[in-house]
């Protein structure tokens, strides 16, 4: 049961401004549906980076470990969860058109075997509701992240 999801949106700026705004992880609970804090593990930067996220819903309160694993200015900066269960990122492509700079920005996700290993030795028999749980929030998530990061970057 892994899945990928992705949404786009266009948003103001540079893909190097809106790189620099996401690549800080400190500033994730701005925008974030569900992490509402982010901070590095030590000084690295780059791939192979570590930073822990402390996450919330209305139904629980977790934190996880992610591990830097795309990080090009301007272009692209993912991590992975666990490491090694899901990948989160962001892609940043400039905007064609008139005035200001924009950029399309795509933010993505994708869950591995190891994901739903995982699960399956978490929750059991709850494994594939708890990872269609996963899913639709994500589903749902992503849209409304990108429109946050939408309002950061035009200062709203």
């Amino acid at each position: 049961m892994t899945y990928e999801i992705e949404d786009s949106l266009i948003v103001p700026g540079t893909p190097e401004d809106v790189y620099a705004l996401l690549s800080d992880v400190t500033r994730t609970g701005e925008w974030s549906q569900q992490c509402y804090r982010c901070a590095w593990d030590d000084d690295a930067r780059g791939v192979g980076a570590r930073f822990t996220g402390w996450n919330r819903t209305p139904e629980r309160e977790w934190h996880t470990t992610s591990e830097v694993v795309a990080d090009v200015p301007g272009e692209r900066f993912a991590w992975s969860v666990g490491p090694g269960r899901a990948e989160w990122g962001y892609r940043m492509e400039r905007a064609e058109g008139a005035g200001e700079p924009r950029t399309l920005l795509t933010e993505y996700t994708r869950t591995t075997p190891l994901f739903e290993t995982t699960f399956a030795e978490r929750y059991g028999e709850r494994a594939e509701e708890e990872m269609a749980t996963r899913r639709k929030a994500a589903e749902a998530g992503i849209p409304a992240t990108l429109e946050a990061i939408r309002r950061v970057l035009a200062g709203e």
